[in-house]
């Protein structure tokens, strides 16, 4: 399973695409930032994620996209900037066909670093480990974005194996009741 982890972000959005190689095993496939200037109009910036995000997507071809989840933050300007990005991705992907998975950000961190409340340095730190890399990819976003990667290939198989498997309980109980109502 091939995973494009995205971190969105008006200024710097960071990517990163991690594989699975066998036997529980993740490799780094590759990874980059998108880069906006903020002295762009917003449609220009908007714009120019579509068309980068849209050749990741074309290049590397995920089988899942796994987004961070946007959440409120103190600074509303931040996060309405990380939102219209976020969508952008949200709306490639849906355009694509390519499932989603959304993480919170204390997600990730627990995901690669056992803690929730891990700084950016430690989960630095555990991608190298986690990807055998030499040292952690530049911007801190690319970090990011791997980090979303290997969370989802952790937890998200984990979550779309509990829900497809509610999903079959519940058509066997209505086919029960169908059942049982037919007699």
């Amino acid at each position: 399973m091939r995973v494009l982890g995205i971190d969105p972000g008006l200024t710097r959005c960071g990517i990163g695409v991690v594989e699975r190689t066998g036997a529980g095993k993740l490799a780094l496939v590759e990874c980059g930032v998108v880069r906006t200037s903020a002295d762009s109009p917003l449609e220009t910036r908007l714009l120019l994620l579509e068309e980068e995000i849209s050749r990741w997507i074309d290049r590397v071809s995920p089988d899942v996209i796994a987004i961070e989840r946007v959440f409120s933050q103190l600074n509303v300007r931040t996060a309405m900037a990380t939102g219209q990005a976020a969508g952008v991705a949200i709306l490639l992907a849906a355009k694509s066909g390519i499932p989603i998975a959304h993480h919170t950000p204390s997600e990730v961190k627990a995901a690669v670093s056992g803690s929730g409340r891990a700084d950016k340095k430690q989960v630095a730190t555990m991608v190298v480990r986690i990807l055998e890399l030499d040292e952690a990819p530049k911007p801190v976003d690319t970090t990011d974005a791997l980090a979303l990667a290997i969370c989802h290939h952790w937890r998200g198989a984990n979550v779309s194996r509990l829900k497809s498997a509610t999903s079959r309980e519940k058509s066997r109980v209505a086919a029960l009741k169908r059942l049982k109502n037919v007699r």
